[in-house]
């Protein structure tokens, strides 16, 4: 065995708890001094660094786990000792391959050897993780192995607990569009349009809404859209116009590209709303999102500067997250260029390693007739 250290990557799941066990198991198994190494990769780079509320959770994950590691451990402990620390903090993690790179670098400063894997470990939260990330480490050199754990079985519900709040939102979401597409308020279509959106409110409140509703939150992203809405027409009006000089020019000085950027955008909507405005912005076309890394057509360097100076990503992040998100970097910033960008027709390099990642599911617009 390549050194009796022990890496342990940990989230909260339903099965940490036995992993630590495992973990703590298998050290005192061990002829002489171990350390077991817990470690919190953050998935999502916390605004404020170290100091952020993402940081703290993690934070009192670990301090929990040492907890339930020097329990299983009891008096007898003098040969194994436990490290925790959080990984990725500065950096941003997208793929399996960023999650191992984490890791491998971690683990060679520590002189570790070995990993043990949680089977439930699982931060992308979208897509399988542990697949292509047990490839990576073991094709770096690395002993890996799952922990051997009792999973229950999983039935996830039809439908979720849901209360006033969830049956308001969908009534008063379902009441307004049914009044836009009647054309008229007129007292039959007020009538209509409230019965039909009391029933439809009744019966799919459970179904269509995730947990409570915050109506403060809500009330700030929808603020915050009404603002960005005037801002992408501009930028739409704007990229219209270099567009039209382009094709009205004598040599038609094009130069279509296909870039690939990650996004600092961390869950569907989000990603979703930049890919749709992406495509709305004549000279560009997402052509796909896998998690958060972005494949998109551009048909002038103009177009492709524009993109990676990030002014649509900090928009949106603006909309979502507020106005701390804003002073993250742009892909530009965080070294994504043009440099890295692939001729159409070429074989991506991002399409090599991550197969069994999902795409994230974009509304049919995302597809429309951006250039």
């Amino acid at each position: 065995m390549p050194g009796a250290d022990l890496l342990v990557p940990v989230e909260d799941s339903v099965t940490l708890r036995q992993t630590v066990a495992h973990a703590v198991e298998r050290a005192r198994d061990v002829d002489g001094p171990v350390t077991l190494h817990f470690v919190y990769p953050i998935s999502e780079r916390p605004v404020g660094g170290e100091d952020s509320e993402i940081a703290g959770d993690a934070e009192a994950l670990l301090d929990r786990v040492e907890v339930w590691a020097e329990e299983d451990l009891g008096e007898n402990n003098e040969d194994v000792s436990v490290a925790t620390a959080l990984v990725g903090a500065d950096i941003y993690l997208f793929t399996p391959g960023d999650y191992a790179d984490v890791l491998l670098e971690y683990a060679r400063r520590n002189g570790v050897g070995s990993v043990l894997l949680d089977p439930e470990f699982n931060p992308l939260g979208m897509a399988p993780l542990l697949p292509p990330l047990e490839r990576e480490l073991e094709a770096a050199g690395l002993e890996t192995e799952l922990a051997p754990v009792e999973r229950a079985t999983r039935r996830g519900p039809l439908t979720r607990p849901a209360g006033l709040d969830q049956f308001a939102l969908l009534f008063a979401s379902t009441f307004g569009f049914y009044l836009l597409i009647g054309g008229a308020v007129t007292p039959f279509n007020v009538a209509t349009g409230a019965v039909t959106a009391t029933i439809v409110a009744a019966v799919l409140r459970r179904i269509s809404t995730r947990g409570s509703v915050d109506l403060s939150r809500l009330a700030g992203r929808l603020g915050r859209m009404v603002l960005y809405v005037p801002y992408l027409l501009w930028e739409i009006v704007q990229a219209n116009i270099d567009i039209a000089k382009v094709v009205l020019h004598p040599r038609l000085p094009i130069d279509p590209e296909i870039i690939e950027f990650d996004a600092a955008v961390w869950s569907e909507l989000p990603a979703t709303t930049l890919a749709n405005s992406i495509t709305l912005t004549p000279g560009t076309l997402t052509v796909d999102v896998t998690q958060r890394h972005f494949t998109v057509h551009s048909l002038t360097e103009g177009a492709r500067t524009d993109l990676l100076a990030g002014g649509l990503e900090r928009a949106v992040r603006f909309v979502f997250y507020g106005r701390a998100a804003m002073r993250l970097p742009s892909p530009a910033e965080r070294g994504e260029t043009p440099a890295g960008s692939v001729e159409p027709g070429e074989a991506s390099p991002a399409d090599d390693g991550d197969a069994e990642t999902e795409s994230v599911e974009a509304d049919p617009g995302a597809g429309g007739d951006g250039e």
